[in-house]
Parts: C-alpha cells; sequence; structure tokens
C-alpha cells in the first residue's frame, strides 16, 4: 500500500479498526489489578501501566503492518514516544488510553484518541479518531469533511439560551478548581468526567454547554477532539480567549481549555471569566 494510496478516510478506517482491536484487548484487564501494574514512564511523563502496555502494543502492531505494506509515515505515541516509518508527515499521533486513571479505577471513561497530522500544530490535524473503550462509542473528524458520532454526521443538541449554564464540564485538579469558579458559580451541574478526549467530544455534541480545563493539558490529547468539535461548528481557545491552532502537537505543549459546541456559550463563558 503506497502512501499516496491512503486517503483521509481510509486512515480513519484504520483508526476505527484500530480501536476496535484495543477494545477487545484493554476489556478483560480495565479495573484490574493486573492492568494498573506500574511498569515505567511513558514518553509523556506519566506512569505506563500495564493496560496502557496492552493498548499501546495492539494500536502499534496495526500500524507496523500498515507500513509493511507500503504505507510511510511517523508516529508519535504517549507511551513508547517516536517512530520512524519511513517518513516525517504524515505524523500519526496516538494516546493508547486518555484516561489511564479512569481505566485503573475501573471507570468507564477511557478512550483511545489517533490523530493524522501533516503538520506539527493544531491547526494541522487533517484526522482524528476517538473511541471510548468502555462503550465503544466514537467520533471521528476530517479537516473540511464534517464530523460524525457513532457514523453519523455529529448534529449538537441545541442549547436553550439563558444566564446561567446547565452543565458545565470540567478537566482539573482540586488546586486549580478555583480558576474556573465563576464559571462553577454560573452553573446548575458540573461533571468532570477524566478523560480529555470524551470531555471534548462531549462538548462538541452538545452535551455539556461549556468544557473548561484550569489546567494546563497536554495539547496532543486533545487534537482529534479539537478537530471533531470544530467540524462540527463548535469553539476551542484556551481560558485567555486565545486560539490553539498554533500550539505544538508535541509531548511537552500544554494549555488552558474552554470549549463549547456553541459560539454564544463559549463567549459567555469567556466574559464571566474576565
Amino acid at each position: 500500500m503506497a502512501a499516496h494510496a491512503l486517503t483521509d478516510t481510509d486512515w480513519l478506517t484504520l483508526f476505527a479498526s484500530i480501536g476496535a482491536s484495543v477494545r477487545t484487548v484493554v476489556a478483560p484487564v480495565a479495573g484490574t489489578e493486573a492492568g494498573r501494574a506500574e511498569l515505567a514512564t511513558g514518553a509523556g511523563g506519566d506512569r505506563t501501566v500495564e493496560v496502557d502496555r496492552l493498548a499501546e502494543s495492539v494500536a502499534v502492531a496495526a500500524l507496523e503492518k500498515v507500513a509493511q505494506a507500503g504505507a510511510r509515515f511517523r508516529l508519535l505515541s504517549e507511551e513508547i514516544g517516536e517512530r520512524d516509518f519511513g517518513a516525517e508527515s504524515p505524523t500519526i499521533l496516538l494516546d493508547p488510553i486518555d484516561g489511564s486513571l479512569n481505566a485503573k479505577q475501573g471507570l468507564p471513561l477511557y478512550a483511545i484518541m489517533l490523530s493524522l497530522v501533516d503538520e506539527p500544530r493544531v491547526g494541522g490535524v487533517r484526522a482524528g479518531y476517538v473511541m471510548n473503550l468502555a462503550t465503544g462509542e466514537a467520533w471521528s473528524a476530517i479537516r473540511g469533511g464534517g464530523a460524525w458520532r457513532a457514523g453519523q454526521r455529529l448534529d449538537p443538541l441545541p442549547r436553550r439560551p439563558s444566564r446561567r449554564f446547565e452543565v458545565l464540564a470540567l478537566e482539573s485538579s482540586p488546586r486549580s478548581l478555583v480558576k474556573a469558579e465563576a464559571l462553577v458559580q454560573r452553573s446548575a451541574k458540573v461533571r468532570i468526567l477524566g478523560s480529555m478526549a470524551i470531555s471534548i467530544a462531549q462538548a462538541a455534541a452538545g452535551s455539556f454547554d461549556v468544557f473548561c480545563s484550569p489546567i494546563d493539558a497536554r495539547v496532543f490529547d486533545m487534537t482529534a477532539s479539537l478537530l471533531v468539535l470544530k467540524e462540527s461548528g463548535g469553539v476551542a481557545t484556551d481560558m485567555q480567549g486565545r486560539s490553539l491552532d498554533q500550539l505544538g502537537v508535541d509531548l511537552e505543549t500544554r494549555s488552558t481549555l474552554l470549549c463549547s459546541a456553541d459560539v454564544h456559550a463559549h463567549e459567555q463563558a469567556l466574559e464571566i471569566l474576565r
């Protein structure tokens, strides 16, 4: 399979196949003592546990087969780091388990994230795929081609105009919650899912009025879901309202995040934070 033969749709099909395979392998060990055994420190700086290793090994094996068939690309994975498969571009970004703590604890909110990138920045993401490995629900997007959930065009749930947010979602440490306190005070309910990829995808679907990460989260983890959000008409910035498009998609770059499927809700949240 020559590199030029792989369209963005081909890559998404491959990503979906990888997600299904990883889900099969991860299911028996998520939430078990064996699955949460610590092994080493991954390339992203977090502790790698057995469930991370299993997920990554399945995903990398599938990508190796594609390379053996003739595709040329570069891989950047949160656990093993960089691997050269014969070309600098495109780059495949792989987070085998986004929400590792949830997976270790048996909470059904952890995902595989795969992105296809032609430039090493958020604006350079061409295709993205996220699967909740506990449920099988999947979101995907192609730059300029739209976004999908469960194989159907993603049509965000409309937000009812209000001075308050019905549901605010956060990703935060206890210490950083104070940075989002103004949003919390203007919200009826607050949710913390523990997976950046799933949280942003759910925000894209309109399940949350606003999703905010007051902690500096790894941009790498957001890439696929940010494309889903953008392609479904949503908007994302940092908490100061600055664009994310030029941020690097390496394992070091971090940023706060404020996003919504509804442009007006995003503007309202920014005003509250100012």
